[in-house]
Order: C-alpha cells, then structure tokens, then sequence
C-alpha cells in the first residue's frame, strides 16, 4: 500500500468549487472531488502554521499547551513511527518554515525529504543593494518584505517558482516509485499563502479593472482598504489558487497514468484558510476564527473501500489524519493521539466526535458541533494566568530571549509528556481592554440560520451545552489549570484539573 498527501497552506474552502464557489477557476479540485470523498464538516484543531503540522504529526491538539514551536522529544511522530515499522517517507516542501528555528525537527522525522527556496520572506538570496519595490500596500514592511522582493527576481519563470519545484519533484518520487510499496509522500506547498505571487497567466483568468498601488500581500489586520482593493486582492489569491489547481492536476494525471488509484491512498488537505476581508478582516490570527479560518476543505481517496464522488457530513479535525495514515498502514496507533481514523467515516460516514475544539495560544478556546459554533473568551485580566509548556522554547524565527527565561519553572508531566517535566514559561499579560473588542468577545453562531455568522445569538441553553463540551474536550487534552481559569471556567470542573 501507498499514500499521497498533497497539502496546501491557507486553502481557503469557501473559494472552492466543491464547496459552492462558481467564480473561481478549480477544475482541477472538482476532479478530485468526483475521485475522493469530500468531507463538509473538517476543522482545524491549532493554528497557525507550525501549531496545525504538529497535530497533523501527533494526532492531538497543540494550542492549549504551547504556541508556534518544534516537534518535542516526547512527541508520537506519524512519519517517524511509519519510518521505524518500515514504511518509507519522504516529504518535498517549500515550506520554509520548517527550515526555521520554530520548526526545525519536523523534516527530520521522515526518511529522505526536499526543500525548495525563496516563498514568502525566505532569507534565501543575498543582496546587499535594497531591491526596487513598486509602491503598495499591506504586506508585512521591514526585512520579510525586503527579502521578498530579492527573491522575486529569482523566480522570472513559473518553472522557477517554488510551488513548481515541489510538485516536480514529488512527481519524480512517484515515477520513480511506483511499482514500490509501502511508501508515504507528502507533498507540501506554501502557496496559496501570501504574498499572492502567480503567473500573469494565471492572473488572465480574473480579469478586471484596478488602478491602485500592488496589493498581493494582505496585513493582518481590520481591513483599511477600499472595496475596488479588497477585490483585487481577492483576485490576487484566486489567482494562485487556480495555479495551485494546475499542479493538483499534474498529480491526478500521474495517478492515472500508473493506474495508483488501485493501491494508493490520497489526501488533499490545508491547514487552515484565510480572511480576505470577510467580517471586516484580514488574515487569520488576530480575528476570532470564523470559519473562513477554521472550517477547512479536506479530500480522501481510500482504496480499500473504494468511495468516490460521495460527501461526508460526520465532524473531523486535523487531528484524525495521523491516526488515518497509521491505520492505512496497518500501524499501531499510540494512545496519546486524540484522532480517529476515518476509515469508517469514509465508508459510511461514521460519527467519530460530538463535538470539536479548535483555537491559537492564548487566543479565544472554540468548540463546534457541525451546527453551533462557541467562541469562549478570555475572562481573567491581561489575559492571565498563561503559560507555555515546553521542552523546545523557539518561536517561530529564534529561540525565546533570555528575558523570557528568567523565571522558568519545571512542570509535572502531562498525561502525554511521556513521564517528561516541560519548561513552563510565562506568557505576559496584555491589555484587553486596548484590543479590539471583537477580538476578545465570547461570541456563540448558530449555522444554520447564520452560515456566514453574521449575527451571534443569546441562547444560554445552547451556550451551556458548548461550554461542557469545552470541559470534556479541555479535560481530555489534560489541559492546564490556568487555561479554565483564564476563560472563567474553573467552577464548572470538580477540581482544579491538572494542576501544575
């Protein structure tokens, strides 16, 4: 048996034609959507980047316990494990977060793996001359833009850019693998994650007028810019993302070609989508997690049912997609991962959760049920107390500076710490009373009536139901103490649970 992940990064579901979108240019992903089982109701679990890959490794939730940050040494790997029972893995990435500090050892769990440069920020290209930028706006300013447009001029073709090497490159691993088994490949591109850098063939499909400053690179912030601009940048990621469809489809016709449909599971997934000005907003950390954000669009073939074309309505997360490979395999899968494995659900769309928790570090806990969705806020001052529980203190770009290491305790073990104390480091307390109210407000959306939730409700029933489902969740994931304390929750528990 094989399996193939093709995972795209801020893949926003809503711009999907499977998922109801009639402007953007995706044949490509209404292919797989006739060749796979397509699920309606996947969330993610941690956001963003780093957080979401270490779920998709481990199996459980990241982001009750620690922010951005590397692969721990007492983490169950799905790549590593299926390596050690002899499966072979290989990841091709242009991710280049994963060359960073905050996720350096993430690579390093499969057996062989490839990386392409130059997305984004990437420090990959020296030039002490400041480079010419056009006059624009968004984007992040400072050296991350700099840099970007260094790279720039190193990627004059489409064979050039990163997203085209990566797909090469995973497709030679399968031409040159296939009459092989037991093999995993994952192939991962940054795109369509900003800056929205496409060909201008790409760019044709969405023709309109626009007269103002470069705009491909959203901030992350409310929206500023006029409408004409929201659009342009609208069509910017539509764009990339009809690129991204393009060499979707090159993996499609490969699986043709070698007739891997037969023996060789495939996934399509994202780790999380995007704001691209909906509610007022841009980008995806500083808002609550509408589900532009969270509700995300995730594709699977699996062969040995053999389902295709059908819709699944049963809840699922990130989290399961480990617990699935491993199974696929005929793996053992540990006891510390919270996921489930979807053959089942991909069979006859089996019910695996009630209820499903997604959030960022120190930002609002959320819980849905495929119907409601609850947003619980911060409730204590400053947002304290907060913590984060580690072995590997590194964000994203460099280790934690020496001043937030000064008063580092020593945890007791976590249920899936292995035995293992963790660091635990204060996380300073902010202002909330400075933060946009909408960002720290609890909010509870009934989806039913309110699909784009527009319009939060009042229902203290509904709202007492979503905040057990938060305790039992919370309490599961052997969340720490402050975490109920932080959003007002430690009188709906017997205890203080997990005290550390």
């Amino acid at each position: 048996m094989k399996a193939i992940m093709v995972m795209f990064d801020s893949l926003n579901r809503h711009m999907l034609p499977p998922y109801g979108c009639n402007w953007v240019k995706a044949p490509n992903f209404e292919r797989l959507a006739a060749m796979t089982v397509t699920f309606d109701n996947c969330y993610i679990g941690s956001a963003p980047c780093m957080p979401a890959r270490r779920e998709l490794h481990t199996g459980r939730y990241n982001f009750l316990h620690r922010s951005w940050g590397p692969i721990e040494p007492f983490d169950d790997s799905m790549p590593e494990i299926l390596k050690n029972d002899g499966i072979y893995t290989h990841l091709v990435s242009d991710h280049y977060h994963y060359w960073e500090d905050g996720g350096c050892t993430y690579h390093t769990r499969y057996n062989t793996w490839e990386a392409f440069r130059g997305q984004e920020g990437d420090p990959w290209k020296g030039n002490v001359v400041d480079p010419s930028i056009p006059p624009s706006i968004g984007g992040p300013g400072g050296n991350l833009w700099r840099q970007d447009w260094v790279n720039r001029k190193y990627m004059a073709t489409e064979e050039e850019l990163p997203q085209a090497k990566t797909f090469a490159a995973g497709l030679e691993f399968i031409r040159t693998n296939y009459t092989e088994d037991n093999w995993f490949l994952q192939i991962e591109t940054f795109d369509p994650h900003e800056p929205y850098l496409a060909p201008k063939k790409y760019k044709d499909l969405y023709p309109h007028e626009y007269n103002g400053p470069h705009f491909d690179w959203p901030p992350y912030r409310r929206v500023e810019e006029t409408q004409q601009q929201v659009e342009h940048c609208r069509y910017e990621y539509a764009a990339l993302l009809s690129m991204c469809d393009e060499y979707l489809g090159k993996v499609l016709d490969m699986m043709d070609e070698l007739d891997l449909w037969e023996d060789t599971m495939l996934i399509v997934n994202t780790d999380h989508g995007f704001l691209l000005g909906e509610h007022g907003w841009w980008a995806k950390t500083m808002p609550p997690f509408y589900n532009e954000i969270a509700h995300i669009p995730l594709f699977i073939w699996d062969p040995r049912c053999g389902i295709k074309g059908e819709r699944r309505e049963a809840l699922v997360q990130t989290i399961d997609l480990a617990p699935t490979l491993l199974d696929f395999f005929n793996v053992n899968i540990p006891e510390n991962m919270q996921g489930m494995a979807l053959k089942d659900t991909i069979t006859s769309d089996v019910k695996i959760r009630e209820a499903a928790l997604f959030g960022i570090h120190g930002g609002h806990v959320n819980c849905t049920d495929s119907r409601y969705i609850y947003m619980r806020a911060p409730v204590t001052a400053n947002n304290e107390p907060l913590y984060e529980y580690t072995l590997m203190p590194t964000h994203m770009r460099h280790p934690f500076y020496p001043e937030e290491l000064q008063d580092i305790g020593l945890a007791l073990p976590f249920a899936f710490t292995k035995g293992c104390r963790t660091m635990k480091i204060k996380v300073p307390g902010r202002d909330l009373s400075k933060i946009d109210k909408d960002t720290m407000s609890s909010m509870l959306f009934d989806l039913e009536s309110d699909p784009k939730q527009e319009n939060p409700i009042n229902d203290p029933d509904v709202e007492e139901m979503m905040i057990e489902h938060i305790i039992e969740l919370m309490k599961a994931n052997d969340a720490p103490t402050e975490q109920f304390e932080r959003l007002g929750l430690l009188q709906y528990t017997d205890t203080r649970i997990g005290d550390r």
